[in-house]
């Protein structure tokens, strides 16, 4: 693409959806200028998969180091968006960029809303990962979760936490809460093996033999079932405590019952049944009710987009265009959309999680920037085009919002240096089995010190 058919881009956010949109755009001859609100780019591919996969880990940040190499790529850390933070989405607008791309993540939480849920020893998944995953603001903060967790969920994440339940804190007992039953789990079977060693087979036999009555009554034979669930439990890593892990089966999380100090005592549950419903299964509370003993609950149920982001937003989402188009990917789905005045935000699109908040992991993060930088070149061939001179401008009036905001944006020469000192301390690593330092002034301090 020659200079005059080329166009400035935001992307917001260097995470696998950001990160794709920001390849796929530089790779057709556009300037890209990506916003990133850690310093480290790789959102959750830096702090979402779990530490120990290390060879998925390394490529994809060898992947993005490359991309960041390219002279039209323009990379700044450690910039916040949002009302409140360095830059507002209408700062953004203001810049004269041709195209802006929201790939923020979902970093708001999900909550299931129960009772007591704000009491000492509840968590949410994320904090939890970002906890074990060294993100700066979680890394150093005190997870004290007892003897007994009990996760809501049953998905990879479910595992990840109880991975690092059971490898790293060492835990007495992790027990997985599912409203459903086990044949509607969600987790990956190879993901499983990171546990597997450290399952109570005789509990998971009995929990079985519990709710047997009651997947019988939607056709589902519970010895077939449980074998069809153990059998998964193959090449499973060696166990290195003595944790017991086992399942709760059609449950649903009432209450949280706390002690005289506020701290997690027991979850009140509900019994469930299951009914039909299409091709899949409901969960129906039977209004029978009892206890269930454990020092602490880690809500793995999902996440939300962060509503103070400043784009339009309703139910924990986005807005995006309800009107389709006959493109696929369907253009209309990508992009921002304002219901009050019933209008697309011009030049404003979404990707990853932000589009779609917690579906689906890296590979489908990808996919999706895959298909939004699509959208997006289809929208900038309907748009007068600019110049390398439109970059120069964009990111002179960025510079000088960001000096004016007394913020610290990191470039790339910046990360070079933190990752060179980082690498310096790898035989330091803590149990993640990667050194990282937990607070973002530690490592402007030390970008400073080695630039100089």
């Amino acid at each position: 693409m020659s200079a005059t058919n080329s166009h400035v881009i935001i992307v917001v956010g260097a995470g696998p959806a950001g990160m794709a949109v920001a390849s796929s755009l530089a790779k057709a001859g556009h300037e890209v200028i990506i916003l990133n609100r850690d310093i480290k780019f790789g959102g959750l591919a830096e702090y979402g998969i779990f530490p120990a996969k290390l060879k998925l880990r390394g490529g994809l940040k060898k992947q993005y180091w490359d991309m960041l190499e390219q002279p039209n790529i323009h990379y700044f850390g450690n910039v916040t968006i949002g009302n409140g933070k360095d830059l507002t989405v209408e700062d953004l607008r203001g810049f004269g960029a041709d195209a802006i791309v929201f790939s923020t993540g979902a970093q708001g939480t999900k909550s299931i809303g129960v009772e007591g849920d704000s009491a000492q020893g509840v968590f949410h998944a994320k904090d939890v990962v970002f906890h074990f995953n060294r993100l700066p603001g979680y890394g150093d903060r005190p997870f004290e979760m007892g003897k007994h967790v009990g996760i809501i969920g049953v998905g990879d994440v479910m595992v990840d936490i109880a991975r690092w339940l059971i490898r790293y804190k060492k835990v007495e007992r992790v027990t997985a809460i599912a409203r459903r039953g086990p044949v509607e789990r969600k987790y990956n079977p190879k993901e499983i093996r990171s546990v597997c060693s450290n399952m109570d087979l005789e509990r998971i036999t009995s929990e079985f033999a519990r709710v047997k009555d009651r997947l019988a009554a939607v056709g589902q034979k519970a010895d077939d079932v449980l074998k069809g669930l153990t059998d998964e439990f193959t090449k499973c890593e060696p166990p290195v405590s003595d944790t017991k892990m086992g399942f709760r089966f059609l449950a649903s999380p009432k209450r949280i019952l706390v002690d005289a100090h506020n701290r997690v005592r027991a979850l009140e549950m509900e019994e469930n049944k299951l009914e039909p419903k299409g091709d899949d299964t409901a969960a129906v509370g039977l209004k029978q009710y009892y206890e269930f003993a454990c020092d602490s609950i880690v809500f793995a149920v999902g996440d939300k987009v962060d509503e103070t982001l400043g784009l339009p937003y309703k139910n924990g989402v986005f807005v995006t265009n309800p009107n389709k188009t006959a493109n696929d990917p369907d253009d209309a789905s990508f992009q921002a959309y304002d219901e009050t005045t019933g209008k697309i935000v011009d030049g404003v699109f979404l990707a990853g999680w932000a589009r779609k908040a917690s579906e689906g992991l890296v590979g489908i993060a990808k996919r999706d920037g895959d298909w939004c930088a699509e959208v997006v070149n289809r929208y900038l061939a309907t748009t007068a085009a600019g110049s390398r001179s439109g970059a120069k401008i964009v990111l002179d009036k960025l510079a000088i919002a960001l000096k004016s905001r007394k913020s610290h944006p990191v470039d790339v020469k910046g990360l070079h240096v933190l990752e060179s000192i980082e690498k310096q301390h790898q035989g330091e690593a803590d149990c993640i089995g990667e050194f990282k330092y937990a607070s973002n002034q530690e490592m402007i301090e030390l970008i400073e010190k080695g630039k100089a």
